[in-house]
């Protein structure tokens, strides 16, 4: 199971879960400490700031970003789960989790998880950056990037719920 949580929910969203993963998606610059009880090889913290193209004194996501995010979802064993975060649980922290399902289930449609995504949250709006660039590492031919945009933008929320985005 991956949960996707923003930054003011995620030590319930811990603690609720039980999870021993996490990946931590915040805008350079920004102050965060790794939960004490979670262990430092199984936490990923990518600083990197929510837009979608370079802007002067911004860290835009880049594929370094991307293939260091893929390859910390494929050590995580699933034995617990794993929660995703960014600030407000909308963009950068959804993506992310987008991405690391579609890595972790090769043979899923892009479509079926993107969709599964809007249904478990309305909010949504993958950031589309991280989107693409992960469509390009794990070669999906741009299938990603188009099943996100089936989706459409999720519903204006200053802050999105906490939610689970099962894997099969």
């Amino acid at each position: 199971m991956i949960h996707v949580t923003p930054l003011s929910r995620l030590e319930a969203t811990l603690q609720t879960t039980r999870a021993k993963h996490l990946i931590t998606l915040l805008s350079t610059g920004s102050i965060f400490e790794r939960p004490a009880h979670l262990e430092p090889a199984c936490c990923l913290h990518l600083s990197m700031h929510d837009i979608i193209e370079e802007m002067p004194g911004y860290v835009v996501p880049s594929r370094m970003h991307v293939e260091t995010l893929l390859e910390f979802a494929r050590t995580w064993d699933r034995s617990s789960p794993l929660v995703v975060h960014c600030f407000a649980g909308i963009s950068r922290s959804t993506a992310a989790a987008y991405s690391i399902a579609a890595a972790l289930q090769p043979d899923r449609s892009e479509t079926a998880i993107a969709q599964e995504l809007r249904r478990f949250s309305p909010s949504a709006t993958p950031n589309i950056r991280i989107v693409a660039l992960a469509d390009e590492v794990l070669q999906r031919q741009g299938r990603m990037v188009e099943a996100i945009r089936s989706i459409g933008r999720g519903a204006n929320a200053f802050e999105g719920e906490a939610f689970t985005l099962p894997l099969t």
